[in-house]
């Protein structure tokens, strides 16, 4: 079996992070991810992120723009537009993570596009979407995590408001999009006829507020800081301590606490009415809490792991190195090499859909441009003559 995306063509104006993650997924499963990078800029600004970077390119370009194509290209200049159009027209999306006012602007919207290919796709991923008063405002992860409620529910309850460690909403607006465009483009395959995709990080935000915008918006509950990192209703789910370190466990389950009761030899917990139920525990946690505080306490992490795992749903916090250097990642190709020029045997995270039959390629992501001039010759017939000439205008 190829890879299940082979054939399909996506023109990506992005840079940074959300937008270009989003399109190494659709890489990794087989699309032609071409990226259209403005010369004059020095193309997509990660190539220029620190730390470990070299002219043109970085560790962390690299970790975003896996398996795609670069094509140097000035969207300002009309001869480049017409390049571009040309491009549209034997291409299945064009995909942007531009602010939301400037698609239009740009004409990378269906409307401007259609004309070159009436089946395209044009998916857009901005911050607070291509309608509505925000429209204009820049905005980030970092940002969106604060205004979306995040920050007020992480971190301890005497600390101040706490953002998440990894760039969470960037990464899942991420796929947002390339699953909206993806659905749109199975569309259009059928009908002929293109549309426009609108994918936001402060919607995707919201969306995953999920159970807790479902309690606030039909019974007023509003979700606060829990210690221990504690889920809001379910009891016990959180951190806790041990002789030396911490273990989540995570009780989704009656049948759960008992096995846990029973791993702790305290079956007088288990069959304890105060704590039969989600709800009894939960009423009654600042009297349980405290009771399994001091037996945690009494045996290391790998000895609870000994008499919980696979049996309780538990994990021990680790470090970001210690998650990366488990074994067990390479079982599920995890863990990938990715040959570069510069950099060596790259070790990079893998793609985390995995289809029977279906083995991603392992590309380092083009230098800046590096593909113009094969692109436009093989795809569009340019001469190398016109191709120079562009060159020396920058138009490409």
């Amino acid at each position: 079996m190829g890879l299940p995306l082979e054939g399909v063509r996506i023109l990506a104006v992005s840079q940074f992070g959300a937008g270009p993650f989003g399109t190494m997924v659709l890489a990794d499963l087989g699309a032609e991810v071409i990226k259209i990078e403005d010369p004059a800029t020095r193309g997509d600004v990660a190539r220029h992120v620190p730390p470990y970077g070299i002219e043109n390119d970085s560790l962390y370009f690299q970790s975003l723009n896996r398996n795609k194509r670069s094509v140097t290209l000035n969207l300002a200049d009309a001869r480049g537009k017409a390049v571009f159009h040309r491009l549209v027209k034997i291409s299945h999306g064009v995909y942007n993570n531009l602010r939301g006012d400037v698609p239009a602007r740009l004409g990378l919207t269906y409307e401007a596009l259609r004309e070159h290919n009436p089946a395209v796709v044009c998916c857009s991923l901005s911050a607070f979407g291509r309608t509505g008063p925000q429209a204009a405002h820049p905005g980030y992860d970092y940002l969106i995590q604060a205004a979306a409620g995040y920050m007020s529910i992480t971190g301890e309850p005497d600390g101040p408001p706490a953002k998440c460690g990894i760039s969470v909403i960037d990464f899942a607006a991420g796929m947002a999009a390339a699953l909206g465009m993806m659905a749109a483009i199975f569309a259009s395959q059928k009908s002929g006829t293109g549309c426009n995709v609108d994918a936001n990080l402060m919607d995707t935000a919201i969306s995953m507020l999920n159970y807790h915008a479902i309690w606030y918006l039909n019974r007023g509950l509003e979700p606060k800081r829990a210690p221990n990192s504690a889920h809001a209703v379910l009891v016990p789910c959180q951190n806790v301590r041990t002789r030396d370190g911490y273990l989540a466990i995570f009780c989704a389950k009656d049948k759960f606490w008992v096995q846990l009761c029973e791993a702790m030899d305290r079956p007088d917990l288990g069959a304890d009415p105060r704590f039969a139920t989600f709800e009894q525990r939960f009423a009654n946690k600042e009297t349980l809490l405290p009771i399994l505080d001091e037996i945690f306490a009494t045996r290391t992490n790998a000895e609870w792991l000994e008499r919980v795992a696979g049996k309780v749903p538990c994990a021990p916090v680790r470090s970001i190195a210690e998650a990366l250097d488990d074994p067990t990642l390479a079982a599920r190709d995890m863990i990938v090499e990715v040959p570069h020029p510069v950099f060596g045997a790259m070790r990079e995270v893998g793609c985390p859909i995995k289809i029977s039959g279906a083995t991603p390629p392992r590309r380092p992501a083009s230098p800046l441009g590096g593909d113009t001039e094969a692109i436009l010759r093989s795809y569009l017939g340019c001469t190398a003559q016109e191709i120079a000439d562009w060159r020396s205008q920058g138009v490409v």
